[in-house]
């Protein structure tokens, strides 16, 4: 019981070893276009007519619920991250907090949210990549998607990972430059189709509101809608700020920078979010663009602008991938700090002459690369959502207790209203997951697990942390 429950000393910064240590170029601008470019990706380009089809256009509800629930938890990263200023994020917190067997946990969630969220996206960016490859080129579609669509291997979304992986390893600085400059063009790709489908705004559109009521219940084809249902698929649409966290050891000013960047992101995200979603619906009845793969393109079809769904669907291509180059660096990062713990092979933690983590980065490039090559992922956002809320809680519970047991540490960022904004985060986590489908819940404790028989067989007896 004692090392289930023994807490880690937190080596941050310029107390690591010096083969281990990381150098800091990042600065707030850096932090909060990595944020943004995790953040805005596949969930508004795709998931609002997910959100649709689930919630009618109450989907403007789930998209406020969901954005309440991650600004708390924004929050209480902000606070955790400047106390700890160490990579690995809501693994490190726990891991210094609530204790090892329940910072596992959190690390084997934060595996699976993660890897399957860059999977994802390669796949995504595939679907968009290939038809124009297809015209342009002739590529072989069978070379476009995996053994279980028909197909042979998805080599487009491999391509990609390759490519955000070796641009990781060049050098941390080099890669939030690109991400800031294709992080401004997802911007004024979302701001273009704002301007030519908000004069379409019609409030008839929004006629039956909440068509599914607001808690999760079965519809009649078998699917469960809701606002809450809604929300539990949107969420994947707004998380990303945690890869900033993970950042901390490479940030020029940590107690500065990040709280900038973490709510920095978050407050952006959440305008752009609810005024793409309120253009959406309101431009059309739902029902047209509901569960649609590309609904902001279909929007924009259905009003006769063709050029500009063109002009949207590039940019996407354009784009996405600075969304698998925030989640692959955050799981990169998790892996190096795990490494570091001796729960993977100490020697993944060693870092290249340019100050990153080139062995691991190439380790995790390539098992989402096999994924994303070879699967099909039906529910991805929902079992990746089932990760990230049981992260988002460990985090908001982690400035709970330190707010309790060392109340007078130095905190270089103090969340407004600590109590209140730990239990949103923590009981609209919960009642998220709930509201998640029951396959994707009982997915995700199968993979929990499995990650405990692990722990239980390798990782207690390999730990290096000391108790601090």
């Amino acid at each position: 019981m004692s090392k289930l429950l023994r807490r880690k000393a937190i080596l941050v910064g310029d107390e690591q070893p010096a083969e281990q240590r990381m150098v800091r170029t990042l600065s707030w601008p850096h932090l909060i276009a990595l944020g943004v470019g995790a953040i805005v990706g596949t969930g508004i380009l795709t998931l609002i007519g997910v959100g649709a089809d689930r919630a009618g256009p109450a989907v403007l509800v789930s998209f406020a619920v969901a954005g309440l629930i991650c600004a708390c938890a924004a929050l209480a990263y902000a606070e955790m991250s400047t106390m700890m200023p160490a990579s690995g994020g809501a693994y490190t917190y726990s891991y210094a907090v609530l204790g090892e067997v329940f910072a596992w946990v959190i690390g084997w969630s934060l595996i699976l949210e993660y890897s399957l969220v860059v999977s994802t996206v390669a796949v995504g960016w595939s679907g968009y990549a290939t038809p124009l490859l297809h015209g342009w080129l002739g590529y072989p579609l069978e070379l476009a998607k995996g053994p279980a669509l028909g197909g042979i291997v998805n080599l487009p979304a491999i391509f990609i990972i390759a490519v955000v992986a070796g641009l990781l390893s060049i050098g941390t600085k080099e890669s939030a430059t690109l991400n800031a400059v294709l992080v401004l063009v997802k911007i004024v790709t979302l701001t273009l189709f704002v301007a030519v489908a908000l004069p379409h705004f019609d409030a008839a559109n929004l006629d039956p509101f909440m068509p599914f009521g607001f808690g999760k219940t079965m519809a009649p084809d078998g699917i469960e809608r809701g606002v809450m249902a809604a929300a539990a698929i949107i969420f994947f649409a707004f998380y990303g700020f945690d890869a900033i966290a993970t950042a901390a050891e490479e940030t020029k000013n940590p107690a500065r920078d990040l709280p900038i960047g973490i709510v920095g992101s978050m407050l952006i995200c959440t305008i752009i979010y609810m005024v793409v979603a309120a253009a959406a619906v309101g431009a059309l009845p739902f029902t047209s663009f509901a569960d649609s793969p590309e609904p902001l393109a279909l929007i924009l079809r259905d009003l006769r602008q063709p050029g500009i769904a063109t002009i949207i669907a590039a940019a996407a291509v354009i784009a996405l991938p600075t969304v698998i180059l925030a989640f692959l660096y955050g799981q990169s990062r998790i892996f190096l700090v795990m490494a570091r713990d001796g729960f993977l092979p100490p020697a993944l933690a060693k870092i290249s002459s340019r100050g990153t983590p080139v062995r691991i980065t190439m380790i995790t490039a390539l098992l989402v690369s096999i994924i994303a090559g070879v699967l099909p992922i039906d529910e991805i956002a929902a079992l990746a959502n089932a990760g990230t809320l049981a992260a988002f809680a460990a985090v908001a519970l982690c400035m709970l207790v330190l707010r309790r047991r060392a109340p007078d540490a130095p905190r270089p960022f103090r969340t407004p209203g600590a109590l209140a904004v730990g239990l949103i985060a923590i009981l609209g986590c919960a009642y998220l997951f709930w509201s998640l489908p029951s396959k994707t819940q009982l997915y995700f404790l199968i993979w929990n697990g499995f990650g405990l028989l692990v722990y239980f067989g390798y990782g207690i007896r390999k730990s290096l942390a000391k108790s601090g």
